[in-house]
Formats: structure tokens, C-alpha cells, sequence
């Protein structure tokens, strides 16, 4: 791919694709790669990106510093340790669930309406400058506490399965 640079959405999902290379793919911005078997993907001169999709691939690590334009990262169901979304402030929807993360940044994503991270390892989650948040999923990890304080849009919650003691939703009047 990386000789059409002029390329601009690619969709290449469902396939057995152990390796893909976009890097010189700066007008690309729409990239679904997703159900394949990739174990690595370089997206950093893809860096007009406003919608990437890699779920359920083999990926270990996944750098988006460079894509400050994304708006949705679906990247669920990986092998991912790690994920550094602080320099994606147009974020929207981040769906990083069933991975291998122990922590996860979300203050720099103001404009998040969506965040769906259960089935992970995280131990803290804090959402206090994610006031636009509506979705929130974050069941299956180790969380201690929660705070939904700042988050009065919130509307859909799952926490289940966490070792939470008690949970404050007085606030929260748009839950349902």
C-alpha cells in the first residue's frame, strides 16, 4: 500500500494479514484492518487518520502519537500492554477492551463520548475531564474506586466484576 499515497480509506478486514504497511499513506483516513493477524501496525505517517479500526488482530503495541486527528480507535481485543492516547484530544469513541492494559490516560480526551476498556488489568480509571462521556465500560479489571462526579451526560455504565466497595451516583441523574 505504501506506494498509493494518495490513498484515503482502505479496508482490509477478515483476511490472514500478518503484516501491513501505511506509513506513506499520509492522506489516509480511514484505515479498517481489522480480524486479521497482524502483530504490529505503523500508522504514524498516516497522519490525516480520523478513524481506525485493528480489533482483533495480534497486536503487542500501537502507537497513535502522530494521528492527532482520530476521533475512533477501535483496537479491542489484542495483545496490547500498553496504549498512550494522550496527543488524541479529537478522540470520541476509544474501544480498547480485552487487552492486557494496566493503566490507562484518558484526561487529554476531553471530547470522549464512548470509552469501553473492560476485560482488561486496570487498577484506576479516572474520568473526572471526560465530561461528555454518555458510554462507559469498564467491567472486568481491578478497579478500587470510581468516581463519576464531572460525568453528568453519562447515561450507560457496566463496572461489574471489579473491586469496587462503593460507587456514588447521586450525581449522575441521566443514567438509565
Amino acid at each position: 500500500m505504501s506506494s498509493n499515497t494518495l490513498l484515503v480509506e482502505l479496508e482490509c478486514s477478515n483476511n490472514q494479514l500478518i503484516s501491513l504497511d501505511v506509513s506513506s499513506n499520509t492522506a489516509l483516513t480511514f484505515l479498517e484492518c481489522k480480524i486479521n493477524q497482524l502483530t504490529s501496525l505503523d500508522v504514524s505517517g498516516a497522519t490525516a487518520l480520523t478513524d481506525l479500526s485493528c480489533y482483533s488482530n495480534q497486536l503487542t503495541s500501537l502507537d497513535v502519537s502522530n494521528n492527532t486527528a482520530l476521533t475512533e480507535l477501535l483496537c479491542h481485543d489484542n495483545q496490547l500492554t500498553s496504549l498512550d492516547v494522550s496527543s488524541n484530544t479529537a478522540l470520541t469513541e476509544l474501544s480498547c477492551s480485552q487487552n492486557q492494559l494496566t493503566s490507562l490516560n484518558v484526561s487529554n480526551n476531553t471530547a470522549l463520548t464512548e470509552l469501553y476498556c473492560y476485560n482488561n488489568q486496570l487498577t484506576s480509571l479516572d474520568v473526572s475531564n471526560n465530561t461528555a462521556l454518555f458510554r462507559l465500560k469498564c467491567a472486568y479489571n481491578q478497579l478500587t474506586s470510581l468516581a463519576f462526579n464531572n460525568n453528568a451526560l453519562l447515561g450507560d455504565v457496566s463496572c461489574k466484576n471489579n473491586q469496587l466497595t462503593s460507587l456514588d451516583v447521586s450525581a449522575n441523574t441521566a443514567l438509565f
